[in-house]
């Protein structure tokens, strides 16, 4: 079987990685189709291949700057021409970097899977024709949880549940017990403020916060003080497992624009619990392998309570670190792709 991975704009390249090559490690032929990452390095394609044909120009002369918007629609039809040269057996496209373009350009002639990693991209969320429309191009959907699901289903499309994977690590422990965490690209839905605020509540507690900025951190600095370090930047694979390792409880107060975190995946998957808002489908690995607290969202009391519990009741704390631990045993990559070979064969 001849499979083609497309995440045009290189959204989730640990995730496209790990997922092409569990399916390389079943013996499908796999290609991953994407575009350069403006970041920082990506893992080197095992058992499959890779090609960038999507914004060659634009991907190499910006990170986060507007200008590289225009000169990105520009390259995007060639790109996405590029794509639609492949004759797969799948196509199975990651993200949709150009929806209203894409509206107009994707008539795929293989069958074809899309993964909403969120639900309703946050440019477009509120253009729910644009994406009711658009979902019905795909033969399958896939989100990674129930609540996706039954999200989804309120746009007509019936979506199967792959859970995300756990990233899995084995950093060295060097947590004083009392760190938070606060991983991944700060963004106005992760709510770093709220994690601010959870960790004042709590005597003794220290709030690390590391990822790379895509909103101005000065307030929140100003906010926290003393209180959290702050490691800025696009994080090394090094870099990232040395932050979990020193991490205690991580925190996901995010507000509901997304499906799953692979941030969450990367905490669980270094045994770091986690205590989480019930927004998307947060809740569901948490809740099920017992990894940690879930919450109402936007309730930074029930947030800071939640976390001080863990900090201060160790058999709670190594509880949830077995819960994490379970969920990494569990969530495995080779799962996935199992899941996804059966959704694939479907088609044919």
């Amino acid at each position: 079987m001849r499979v083609v991975i497309s995440d045009p704009p290189a959204f989730t390249p640990a995730y496209d990685h790990e997922l092409a090559a569990a399916l390389a490690r079943h013996a499908i032929d796999v290609e991953l189709v994407t575009s350069r990452f403006r970041f920082g390095d990506t893992p080197a394609p095992v058992g499959y291949r890779r090609s960038e044909p999507f914004y060659p120009v634009s991907s190499r002369l910006f990170r986060r700057s507007r200008l590289r918007i225009p000169l990105k629609v520009a390259e995007h039809l060639p790109g996405m021409a590029a794509l639609l040269l492949h004759r797969p057996d799948v196509l199975h496209l990651q993200w949709l970097a150009a929806p209203h373009l894409d509206r107009l350009l994707l008539r795929p002639r293989v069958p074809t899977v899309f993964t909403a990693h969120d639900l309703l991209p946050r440019r477009t969320a509120r253009k729910q024709g644009l994406w009711r429309e658009l979902l019905s191009r795909f033969d399958r959907v896939v989100v990674h949880s129930e609540r996706g699901r039954e999200s989804l289903a309120e746009l007509g499309a019936d979506a199967m549940v792959i859970p995300h994977p756990v990233f899995p690590s084995d950093p060295e422990r060097a947590d004083d017990g009392r760190t938070l965490l606060s991983l991944g690209t700060i963004r106005p839905y992760k709510g770093i403020g709220d994690a601010i605020a959870a960790t004042k509540q709590i005597p003794g507690a220290r709030l690390l916060v590391a990822g790379d900025p895509v909103e101005s951190v000065n307030g929140y600095r100003a906010d926290a003080g003393n209180l959290a370090e702050w490691r800025l930047g696009y994080l090394s694979q090094a870099e990232l497992e040395h932050a979990l390792g020193e991490s205690t409880v991580a925190l996901f107060p995010y507000r509901p624009e997304l499906d799953q975190s692979g941030t969450l995946m990367q905490a669980l998957g270094a045994g770091v619990p986690a205590v989480a808002y019930d927004v998307g489908g947060l809740a569901e690995p948490i809740e099920k392998f017992g990894a940690g607290r879930v919450v109402p969202a936007g309730n930074v009391e029930a947030l800071a309570a939640a976390a001080r519990e863990l900090l201060d009741d160790d058999a709670a704390l190594e509880r949830a670190r077995e819960g994490a631990r379970k969920a990494r045993d569990t969530l495995t990559w080779d799962a996935a792709a199992a899941a996804h070979i059966r959704l694939y064969e479907e088609l044919l």
